[in-house]
């Protein structure tokens, strides 16, 4: 399958490991963008007050379908950590409630749990889920372990961050239905990465992201809310989207889509997004990413005389995959790996551990996985990093 480097603006002088971080987006999305931003430009009040909303429609459209679920039943906004934000503060949690999470959680929005736990007094219980992963059932015995009278609410990674694994959400959730907890999930790196129905998953608020694995511009991603939550969540901003004076749509959405001045280009990108999927057979590219972390993920752990985090199989892994490593220091790691051999990836921390974390995108080839190879080798084998 032919290369689509050149269709990315990333540095060919840099060996680019770490698209989960942040993204990368391809020139005819990038592209796509700024001419809404020009559109924009040519006529701020029209384009503002009427055209981005008849475009926002058809954008909602598209990507309800590749998510499973109504176009009326999610927003788009900045990030999943605002999402989160707007969720737990919205959330009618007592003194001595608890919340139950787990120990692999995205480290912001672990601050955002502690920052509301602390001013409404409920209890964020970060449950152990123990290493390697085995199974589905492990995970879901261990997570109920931390399930008392007191749980209120249950909140996890459907792909988790700095140990890069899929979790069961949809078990957690259908359970969670059965106990009448609220259900809160963060797919951060899950749309245009693994397969996602909302319908199936049955969340009460999921959100994620199209700026990672969806190539969308920066600054790019949606919260979708179960329909019975609609009208209790309240916005993080107020404007004339409350009590609007000729609604046009729901509560809901008037509230969270009707929020004063800003540049919302990046929502409409969602018809040059799967245009660009499909023309460049993007499923089969991602497919064969997956595989090549399969076959690659022992490799690494090998080389670097540890073991991967999970049964090496489908069920855990999509693009990424983390790797257990006991550098001296983690941050002067990462940075002789860029500054000195131009490799971008992240060194990781969960705790005491640490975990060299391989995004392998559409754009990444053989090449790129050899030269880390050839580089942790040779650190290694000075004894000075690794």
């Amino acid at each position: 399958m032919d290369s689509i480097r050149d269709q990315f603006y990333l540095s060919q002088e840099i060996t680019y490991l770490n698209h989960g971080s942040f993204g990368a987006c391809p020139k005819p999305i990038m592209e796509d963008y700024q001419r809404w931003q020009r559109t924009l430009e040519e006529e701020p009040v029209q384009f503002i007050t009427k055209r981005y909303y008849d475009a926002l429609s058809v954008s909602k459209k598209l990507f309800a379908g590749v998510v499973g679920c109504a176009p009326e039943d999610f927003f788009f906004l900045q990030n999943p950590t605002t999402a989160v934000n707007q969720v737990v503060k919205g959330l009618d949690l007592k003194p001595g409630d608890e919340v139950l999470t787990t120990d692999h959680e995205y480290g912001a929005l672990d601050k955002t749990f502690d920052f509301y736990a602390k001013k409404k007094g409920f209890v964020n219980r970060r449950q152990k889920i123990s290493l390697p992963l085995l199974s589905k059932e492990q995970f879901i015995e261990e997570f109920w372990k931390g399930y008392t009278d007191k749980t209120k609410a249950v909140f996890l990674s459907h792909f988790t961050s700095t140990t890069a694994l899929i979790f069961p959400v949809k078990e957690i959730c259908e359970r969670a239905k059965e106990l009448g907890l609220i259900t809160i999930v963060d797919g951060a790196h899950v749309p245009g990465h693994v397969p996602l129905n909302l319908t199936e998953i049955k969340a009460d608020f999921y959100t994620g992201t199209l700026h990672k694995w969806l190539l969308a511009p920066k600054g790019c991603a949606f919260l979708y809310v179960n329909k019975d939550f609609q009208n209790i969540i309240e916005p993080l901003i107020i404007s004339w989207g409350y009590e609007a004076v000729k609604p046009t749509k729901s509560k809901f959405l008037e509230e969270n889509e009707l929020q004063g001045t800003r540049d919302c280009s990046a929502y409409l990108t969602a018809p040059a997004i799967l245009k660009f999927f499909e023309e460049n057979n993007m499923k089969d590219r991602q497919a064969a990413c997956r595989r090549i972390i399969l076959q690659q993920y022992p490799v690494f752990c090998e080389l670097l005389g540890t073991k991967p985090l999970c049964t090496v199989s489908g069920d855990f892994l999509g693009q990424m995959c983390s790797i257990p490593i006991t550098p001296g220091d983690p941050f002067v790691l990462k940075e002789t790996l860029y500054k000195d051999y131009k490799i971008e990836i992240p060194v990781m921390q969960r705790g005491n551990d640490t975990y060299l974390r391989i995004s392998y995108q559409a754009y990444n080839t053989m090449d790129d996985l050899q030269r880390l190879k050839d580089v942790v080798l040779k650190i290694k084998n000075e004894g000075k990093l690794l």
